[in-house]
């Protein structure tokens, strides 16, 4: 049975043995959020099947065409522009919530879809969707989800991790419905600690490189009631949508993304954790000397302290704008300006303080912070907040560089410095914005503002500025290495475009042209990656996900250069 937002939305207003919300949430908050719904679903443009995912197997799905893609046009992976997520405000809208996906979004029916849950119990069973929704008791409450590749591409900036460039709109926040964890595992009787039932296991659907996707979470945990953990199938008042999960995800506040598995099939009550690929080569903050190499060879993946669960502290700032100009004027320097942002923590604990330094660091302006959430019954918070602080525009003329930084209950606050890792997770040091004084015309001057990055392929940030000529002569250095004396063929853009299939997939990065075919079953992403790509020019999407050793690798299948003729037309 379908529920429509508006029926969805009195039975929310109306819910009290469901757990509608927080159990202490106000009148007042649970209207405020009630209207954030409404507005999240009647304000956003309507999705589109997007140009770019024809020819993949996701092209069957509507999106929205504002997201921004970070990993070419399959998997979908993509943020919302920050300032489109901040004018949403608390609630984010479903079109506009950050989208991380592995492969293809898996073709589900609710009618058909069953959970199963095994392993240590007394009762294994499958459990259709009609049966999740009709008999547990649910709980629905407002909560954030974040990457925890979220500002990833700052790290990438001093050197290419492994992943791909979230910028700082890799969170979002959603109303979550869905059945407690803990009754599911009560109704079936987990085993005790004593009868080695440790661990609990959550498996998705998708068919991917490295198998099923999956990770794990210890019996205490997944048992704990104040942790709100749930089999989620509801979002904003309506089923969730294929990028999110239908028909049902994990949903655990407070903690990374990477844990709430979507499409979930199985959960698996065990003696040990989970032992997906993906439960070890993702979601590991390793130190700052371990490269792939050292960590496939010394084991590091497998290092139980290195595993990332509960997000970190961190903040952002969203006002100004990247590129924005404030112009300066008799009338704009008697007004102060707004700086504004975002902040969150994990675990629960709720932000306390934000703080601004306009002279990095030497001291520090501490901001007002709005919450539009009340803790849950157990004193937890697991939404983001938005802070401001209004500033001085002759404060500003005399700094060089905006910083933040936030602090949560547990006096967590964020590190100066950003500090790499190979998988280029969990990054949190202050949030810095640089200010440069720019002439707009012969009788204007103004306050220009630039963010450290922009999200995936898009150019601009003063980090990038700063590792331009670095990469451009890293990238030089490879080429002429391998062009040694060898004269290469040459091909034209109309020969290219014949290897576009599984038995002959040739494509472009900078001038070159590689034949990929015999690394199609050896990609890391699986061979739709590269297929979707096959005879086109990939260069930006190739250098916004890959690191310099891939750029080593691509040079071994290097057959040739691209020449241009009267004939041939862009790919």
């Amino acid at each position: 049975m379908e529920v429509s937002v508006d029926n969805h939305l009195y039975m929310l207003q109306n819910d009290v043995v469901g757990g509608a919300l927080s159990d202490s949430s106000s009148d007042e908050e649970e209207d405020a959020i009630i209207e954030e719904l409404v507005k999240g679903n009647t304000e956003v443009e309507s999705l589109i099947f997007d140009p770019n995912d024809e020819g993949t197997s996701d092209q069957w799905i509507k999106r929205n065409a504002s997201l921004v893609r970070l990993t070419g046009k399959h998997p979908f992976n993509s943020e919302p522009p920050v300032a489109r997520l901040m004018e949403h405000g608390f609630i984010t809208p479903v079109p506009l919530h950050y989208v991380r996906n592995h492969g293809p979004v898996p073709q589900a029916r609710w009618n058909d879809w069953v959970v199963e849950v095994t392993g240590q119990i007394t009762q294994p069973t499958c459990f259709t969707m009609d049966e999740l929704a009709r008999d547990f008791p649910s709980r629905e409450f407002p909560a954030t989800v974040v990457c925890a590749g979220n500002r990833r591409k700052e790290l990438n900036m001093v050197k290419q991790s492994t992943g791909f460039h979230w910028g700082a709109a890799a969170i979002s926040t959603s109303v979550w419905r869905g059945v407690p964890l803990w009754s599911v595992l009560k109704r079936c009787g987990i085993y005790s600690r004593s009868e080695r039932a440790l661990h609990v296991c959550f498996e998705g659907a998708e068919d991917l490189p490295g198998g099923k996707y999956g990770t794990s979470i210890v019996r205490e945990v997944a048992l704990d009631r104040s942790r709100d953990i749930i089999l989620a199938y509801m979002q904003n008042g309506e089923r969730l949508s294929p990028d999110h999960g239908f028909p049902v995800r994990m949903i655990i506040p407070g903690c990374v993304g990477g844990c709430m598995v979507k499409w979930l099939k199985r959960i698996i009550v065990t003696t040990k954790e989970s032992e997906s690929y993906y439960h070890y080569k993702e979601n590991r903050v390793l130190p700052s000397h371990v490269d792939v190499e050292l960590a496939n060879a010394e084991g590091w993946w497998y290092k139980p302290e290195y595993i990332i669960t509960e997000l970190n502290v961190n903040s952002v700032i969203t006002t100004p704008c990247h590129d924005e100009i404030l112009l300066i004027n008799h009338w704009t320097t008697k007004m102060p300006y707004v700086l504004k942002g975002y902040a969150y923590s994990g675990g629960g604990r709720k932000v306390t303080r934000v703080e601004v330094t306009l002279d990095d660091g030497e001291n520090w302006k501490v901001c007002t912070v709005d919450s539009a959430e009340k803790p849950n019954k157990y004193g937890k918070y697991w939404c983001w907040c938005f802070w401001s602080l209004e500033v001085e525009v002759l404060d500003l003329l005399g700094t060089k560089e905006i910083a933040v930084r936030a602090w949560d209950k547990a006096l967590n606050t964020q590190p100066e410095k950003l500090t790499w890792n190979v998988m280029g997770m969990m990054n949190n040091c202050w949030f810095r914005v640089k200010t440069n004084m720019c002439k707009l015309n012969k009788d204007k001057i103004g306050i220009m503002f630039k963010h450290p990055t922009q999200p995936g392929p898009q150019s601009g940030g003063w980090m990038e500025k700063e590792k331009h000529l670095e990469k451009y002569s890293e990238w030089n250095q490879i080429m002429n290495e391998s062009v040694s004396s060898i004269f290469w063929k040459t091909y034209s853009t109309s020969e290219v475009r014949k290897h576009n299939h599984v038995d002959s997939a040739w494509i472009i990065v900078h001038g070159h042209v590689y034949d990929c075919t015999h690394f199609l079953n050896d990609h890391p992403g699986g061979r739709e990656s590269i297929l979707v790509n096959a005879a086109t020019d990939c260069t930006v999407v190739f250098e916004a996900i890959h690191s310099g050793k891939a750029t080593e690798i691509l040079e071994q299948y290097r057959i040739g250069e691209l020449i241009t003729t009267a004939t041939d037309t862009t790919i």
